[in-house]
């Protein structure tokens, strides 16, 4: 619209400019004819009239001459001998109609080319004049200019007011129009706005969002939008439920496996320790080989168990929800993973008031042991490592309804090139942070999994000496929390060890 006006603008300047310049130059050649008949009648005799003494002025108020004419007697040496004006058209006689001109009046019609054409001369107050000198250079007349500048002037302000009111016409209607042409293509941005919008990320996704039918007409130009942004939502929609279809069938597998293998995975562990703890005592070769056969059996165990888990939870298999206050499940965590890791320092903040989330409390847990697992087994011995509760009423918890957990740890820190991928499934670190007791890359994605389960979120934060992962998990509204009764667990002071 801003284009379109200003070209209509400049459409406009133009037209009004070549208009002024086509009035100004009739309204001139009328006013030079003018000029040019009252210089041919100054010079014709008049036999009807008394002769005039020689050097009269009489010609300037001959009948037929506007107000305002001047006019002057040229000499022979080419200087003005004397000027006037017409000032009083009623007089009766010639000396009653004319007033005499200045001498630097006199003097700047005296400098009028003696070329029998018309010239503008400017005479001083009394502003510009059309001048023309009779061709034997004995006279000089002209007519004022002011008529003509008053028309024209009046014209430019007519032009510039038509104008501006006609483009604040077209900006308004041209607007309108716009916005009602455009209104189709709103709804098409709105049903692309509303695709954006979806989850097609992950899980089933029903994409039926489409253009409605009167938006997606192929004769006009948004109608083609319209049937092209059906055309792609209808391939996307079909690539979706193929990519569910190929996940479904891929989750189905690793449960039913994951399922299958727990049985005789159970029965290997069995039998290696049937027959190390038998009557026949095997030789030390026979032994180290049962106790190996017992750690895969039961590293493979714990590695089956976890990806049952993930192919539930990626199932949407539902929780078992209840109130928990999280301070006893960290105190429980916190004393198993001591036990652990020995060498390690362990130390829990928490709160005064009890931090009450709404979760399954298994599956919390697990959340702090792989939490806890993971700063134990990627962390050198010495290294210190805090579990930290923030109840909803805390300042630096945001006070929003959420109860964050963290575990920190002032271990070498992870790598920057592993840090943006430390929640996906089978995610191992370097040396720094090796799988020498055995880490499958599941602990972290099971930890996003189960959080997002239970609509929170999980992030983490790592440079060389500190190491924070920092769960937010929905708390219960204040009015909803009450005080749980004591449990059996030992009590713990603040920041000190368990």
């Amino acid at each position: 619209m801003v284009s379109a006006v200003a070209l209509i603008a400049v459409v406009g300047a133009v037209i009004g400019t070549v208009t002024t310049i086509a009035l100004h130059s009739y309204m001139q050649g009328q006013l030079d004819r003018q000029v040019q008949d009252f210089v041919i009648r100054a010079q014709m005799p008049r036999p009807h009239e008394p002769s005039r003494p020689q050097g009269s002025l009489d010609f300037v108020a001959m009948a037929g001459q506007p107000l305002r004419a001047v006019g002057a007697r040229i000499g022979p040496d080419g200087t003005a001998e004397a000027g006037a004006k017409l000032t009083n058209p009623t007089g009766r006689l010639p000396e009653e109609r004319l007033t005499d001109l200045t001498t630097a009046q006199v003097a700047a019609l005296s400098r009028v080319p003696r070329d029998g054409r018309s010239h503008t001369a400017e005479l001083p107050g009394l502003g510009d004049y059309r001048v023309e000198s009779a061709k034997d250079g004995s006279l000089v007349l002209g007519l004022p200019l002011v008529y003509v500048q008053k028309t024209v002037g009046r014209l430019v302000l007519i032009e510039v007011c038509v104008t501006a009111a006609g483009l604040v016409a077209v900006g308004l209607a041209g607007s309108a129009m716009v916005g009602i042409a455009l209104r189709p293509l709103r709804r098409v941005a709105a049903t692309a706005t509303r695709v954006s919008e979806l989850p097609l990320h992950q899980g089933d996704v029903a994409l039926h969002v489409r253009v409605p039918a009167s938006e997606s007409d192929g004769r006009t130009e948004v109608g083609q939008v319209g049937a092209a942004l059906n055309r792609m939502l209808g391939h996307v929609a079909s690539a979706l439920s193929a990519r569910q279809e190929s996940e479904t069938r891929v989750r189905r597998f690793v449960a039913d496996a994951s399922h299958e293998l727990r049985t005789p995975l159970a029965s290997i562990r069995g039998y290696a320790e049937l027959t190390r703890r038998g009557r026949e005592q095997p030789g030390p070769e026979t032994r180290h080989a049962l106790g190996r056969i017992e750690s895969e059996a039961e590293r493979m165990t714990g590695l089956v168990e976890d990806l049952l888990l993930l192919a539930r939870l990626d199932s949407g298999r539902p929780l078992a929800y209840e109130r928990i206050d999280l301070s006893p499940l960290v105190v429980d965590a916190v004393s198993d993973a001591r036990v652990a890791g020995a060498g390690h320092r362990w130390r829990l903040e928490l709160p005064d008031e009890p931090a009450v989330v709404y979760g399954d409390a298994g599956r919390l847990h697990q959340i702090l042991v792989n939490l806890l697992a993971n700063a134990r087994t990627h962390t050198p011995e010495g290294t210190t490592v805090t579990a930290r509760v923030r109840a909803a009423t805390d300042a630096a918890a945001g006070g929003d309804g959420g109860v964050q957990l963290e575990v920190r740890d002032d271990g070498p820190g992870i790598p920057a090139e592993l840090l943006p991928h430390v929640f996906e499934r089978f995610a191992r670190g370097d040396a720094s942070r090796s799988r020498a007791a055995g880490s499958t890359g599941l602990g972290l994605a099971i930890v996003q999994a189960v959080v997002a389960a239970h609509g929170g979120t999980v992030g983490v934060g790592s440079v060389p000496g500190r190491t924070v992962f920092t769960v937010t998990l929905p708390a219960l509204p204040t009015t909803q929390v009450t005080p749980p009764a004591a449990h059996s667990q030992p009590h713990h002071s603040r920041n000190t060890p368990p």
